[in-house]
């Protein structure tokens, strides 16, 4: 009775192990760099690599969508460019002081509708400023455009330490639940 148990117990061990081991051969994770940064999720099965679609997107700043009637995938990447800009004067870097700005984006090839929009600046230690936010209805909101421009109000913002800021534009597409960022622009201070 013990010997048949211990059999048991081998057998059950010996396929649990080789499931576990073919499926390593069959499968293992890859490191998968976008822009010189990592993203998660990578893995090779036949030597073809793999990535979850959601993953990809978000690295690329693009919208994701799914039709699940016509079980279909669509990742659109709207071209967006930032410019800080005080006054009428560009500016990328600036000292360590209060500092009066806006942001100007130029927005085209826009193929997702957009419920809303933000704008936001993280300094270099993960705090993070609403600059502006629009949502559909507004007065000055792009509904139903590919392409548009438009201005932020003006922020007073203090820029008290040295490092990089990052300036963010959000969307939210209609239907989705989450805001996305689909563009930044690093702002260095010396």
């Amino acid at each position: 009775m013990k010997v048949r148990k211990i059999l048991m117990l081998t057998m059950v061990l010996t396929l649990l192990f080789a499931t576990a081991a073919f499926a390593e051969s069959i499968s293992q994770n890859v490191r998968v760099l976008v822009n010189k940064k990592e993203i998660d999720g990578g893995i090779l099965v036949d030597n073809k690599a793999y990535l979850a679609v959601g993953t990809l997107a978000k690295s690329l700043q693009a919208f994701v969508t799914w039709d699940n009637d016509e079980k279909k995938v669509t990742i659109s990447k709207p071209n967006v460019h930032m410019f800080t800009m005080n006054d009428n004067q560009a500016f990328q870097s600036v000292p360590k002081d209060r500092y009066k700005f806006h942001v100007h984006a130029q927005i085209d090839s826009m193929k997702t509708d957009i419920s809303s929009l933000k704008f936001t600046i993280t300094d270099p230690y993960g705090d993070e400023t609403l600059i502006e936010a629009r949502y559909a209805g507004d007065d000055n909101f792009p509904s139903d455009k590919e392409d548009f421009l438009l201005n932020t109000k003006d922020i007073s913002y203090n820029f008290k330490y040295a490092g990089r800021y990052v300036v963010r534009c959000w969307m939210k597409a209609v239907g989705d639940s989450s805001m996305q960022v689909v563009s930044e622009k690093s702002i260095i201070i010396k």
